[in-house]
Parts: C-alpha cells; sequence; structure tokens
C-alpha cells in the first residue's frame, strides 16, 4: 500500500501538466496524469485516488462529465478539484451542482493549488 497520496489529473495543457507534475511530486504526491476526460476515468477507476484535479474543457468527456461520472456512476465520494480558464458563473455552478469540492480559475496559482489539495485531503 502506497503511504504517498494519490492524486489523478485530467488536464489537456500539457505544459501545465508537466508544472503540476514537477510541484506535486516534490511534495511527495503521486500523480497519474490524463490528457483526456475519458483517460481519467480510466486512470479513477484503476489506482482509486484519494483527490481528483480537473479541467473542464478536455476531449472526449469533459470536467463536468467527469466529475458527474464519479459522483453517480462510481458513486465515490473522492474530493474533486476543477479548473477552468472559463471562470463564468454558470460553469462554476454547475460544477458545484454535479459534485465539485472546490474550483480555481486559470491561470492556476501552484502554490494556492497546494494549500487547497492540503485542506480537501484534510
Amino acid at each position: 500500500m502506497s503511504v504517498f497520496k494519490k492524486i489523478v489529473l485530467a488536464e489537456d495543457n500539457s505544459a501545465l501538466s508537466m508544472l503540476l507534475k514537477f510541484k506535486l511530486e516534490k511534495e511527495k504526491y503521486e500523480l497519474f496524469i490524463a490528457e483526456d476526460g475519458k483517460s481519467a476515468i480510466e486512470l479513477i477507476e484503476i489506482h482509486q485516488p484519494d483527490i481528483i484535479l480537473t479541467d473542464i474543457m478536455m476531449p472526449y468527456v469533459s470536467g463536468l462529465e467527469l466529475t458527474s461520472y464519479v459522483r453517480n456512476t462510481l458513486d465515490k465520494k473522492t474530493p474533486i478539484l476543477v479548473f477552468s480558464a472559463a471562470g463564468q458563473e454558470k460553469i462554476v455552478l454547475q460544477a458545484f451542482d454535479l459534485g465539485a469540492n472546490d474550483f480555481m480559475c486559470k491561470p492556476i496559482s501552484v502554490n494556492e493549488l497546494l494549500i487547497r489539495i492540503r485542506r480537501l485531503l484534510a
């Protein structure tokens, strides 16, 4: 059994994914990266993460659809932090209605993200 907290990151921006990979692994998190929502669902089902970080706009399955799938199909209470460049109120409210625990607008402050992850895992 792993002593590290497991994170599934669903993000189609490879530069942001690599930055987050560097920072999160430095903080001793075990990170699994998906470039689209469909791959994220597979990683979630296989690795049973402690927290899920997802962008909203991704290929195949959006972050909103991913959130709904985790809550309704998998029936999991895993904390979900959603982020998006489209920080319109309607999208934010929809994310929370679907079961997201937190929301951040892009560009993301990595230090703020780390604080929010720690808070969600506490």
